[in-house]
């Protein structure tokens, strides 16, 4: 047990809840800005290098979540994926 398992005694389950909760969270929080470009076809603000950058991390956090046996990663990344490869595409698309 490290220092920090010490400090927050937190049982399996619960660890799990605060995973999906945060899943929830940062992968929710792509669908306002996929939607936005969806409809306005406004993409001057997206960086090309950074969402490139952060669709190849994300693919790699899906391996290991699949890797891991871990839903809220494996979920949460395959539905993130999704989400930035879109605003990706779009970006090259509509600029």
């Amino acid at each position: 047990m490290n220092h920090l398992q010490a400090l927050l005694p937190l049982t399996p389950a619960t660890i799990e809840w605060l995973g999906a909760c945060a899943a929830i969270l940062t992968t929710g929080s792509f669908i306002p800005q996929a939607w936005l470009i969806f409809r306005t076809r406004q993409v001057e603000g997206i960086s090309v290098g950074m969402y490139s950058a952060f669709t190849a991390g994300v693919a790699l956090w899906l391996l290991y979540g699949v890797a891991m046996g871990s839903w809220p990663i494996t979920i949460a990344n395959a539905i993130t994926l999704t989400l930035a490869s879109a605003i990706l595409v779009m970006r090259v698309r509509y600029r």
